[in-house]
């Protein structure tokens, strides 16, 4: 089968692999029908260093069950599944928690040797991970619920962590797909305003069709500034914090309302950050979020793509066949494309 390896940063190819096989009772194998780059897929290509075996890349996927393990009871040959970026047990202490991304039994598609952006995958854990779509289920809905295997769920569990609710002022930073989502879950769970801060206008553009009552395009100082005035100089009483650099998570406790929550779904690409008095504990701050725990919430959430409530699939702007997926690194990285979408 044809898989997407990554050699070095920006060096992103599609090569023949050796096709997936069940290896333990409790695999399934599907046939890829839909998958797509990650925003997160950009931090190896800007820095991964030289591999010489390659780094299997992706980590979102819908695809058609073909062959399952003989403990597997929950999928059937013939499925359509969606499948988190993240697998696990659904049985262990963690998952009946609901933190479904610490599983004992658990890890992450990215970079392991099955991954999504290939024509077939094998999913360990198949029973506890892979979510099946009602059959008849309209084409024109899955990249709507491929949104489900990350990037919406991920914007959902910051505006969960972040316990937005009615009456509440929130504040989005990154107009990437995964700020735009939290924007529209922030929008579900009855926000009266919320702040995307982004500089993109035709990303905030959608941001405000997802319910954005305010963009702030400046950054820094200025952008704080701009913030504090929407809200009246008390800042927001939640920040969920979609980009994952130092500027962002300063930008985030800067604007934040005594008392107030931060909620992190941006990937850090820093060790540490402040915690004292200037940044959190002075505001009797509370700090969360994390990889988003997408298996706790499918079930739930899928409901709202199906009947049309929500259309979180609008954060493609770009698809292209699986051979081509260097150029959707490409035009993601440089923002020409705001998520791409693959088809195996």
């Amino acid at each position: 089968m044809k898989a997407t390896l990554m050699y070095k940063s920006g060096d992103v190819r599609v090569e023949e692999v050796p096709d997936p096989v069940i290896q333990e009772p409790s695999d399934a194998l599907i046939r890829v029908t839909y998958a797509c780059v990650c925003g997160s897929d950009l931090h190896p290509y800007h820095d991964l260093k030289e591999t010489p075996e390659g780094r299997r890349m992706g980590h979102e996927a819908i695809g058609v069950v073909e062959q399952v393990g003989d403990h597997v009871t929950t999928l059937s040959p013939g499925d359509t599944v969606i499948v988190p970026f993240a697998w696990s047990d659904g049985t262990c202490s963690f998952c009946r928690d609901g933190i479904t991304t610490s599983c004992v039994h658990g890890g992450f598609f990215d970079g392991a040797p099955s991954a999504t952006q290939a024509e077939k995958l094998r999913i360990p854990q198949a029973d506890g991970t892979a979510v099946v779509i009602p059959a008849g289920t309209d084409e024109s809905l899955m990249p709507s619920l491929l949104t489900l295997s990350d990037v919406y769920l991920t914007g959902y569990h910051a505006a969960v962590q972040g316990k937005v609710e009615a009456g509440k002022t929130v504040t989005v930073i990154g107009d990437g797909a995964v700020g735009l989502s939290a924007v529209l879950a922030s929008k579900q769970m009855g926000a009266e305003t919320i702040i995307l801060m982004g500089r993109h206008m035709s990303r905030t553009d959608l941001g405000r069709e997802f319910g954005a009552t305010h963009v702030v395009a400046e950054r820094g100082e200025e952008g704080i500034k701009k913030v504090m005035d929407i809200t009246n100089g008390e800042g927001t009483h939640i920040v969920l914090e979609a980009v994952g650099y130092m500027e962002a998570y300063e930008q985030a406790y800067s604007v934040l309302r005594p008392g107030g929550v931060i909620s992190r779904v941006g990937v850090p690409q820093y060790e540490s950050a402040p915690v004292g008095v200037t940044s959190l504990f002075g505001k009797n701050a509370t700090l969360t979020g994390g990889p988003a725990t997408v298996r706790a919430y499918l079930e739930s959430v899928m409901p709202r793509v199906l009947d049309g409530t929500i259309n979180p699939g609008r954060v493609f702007d770009s698809e292209l066949p699986l051979e081509d997926i260097a150029e959707g690194y490409r035009l993601m990285d440089s923002r020409k494309a705001l998520k791409v979408l693959v088809r195996p």
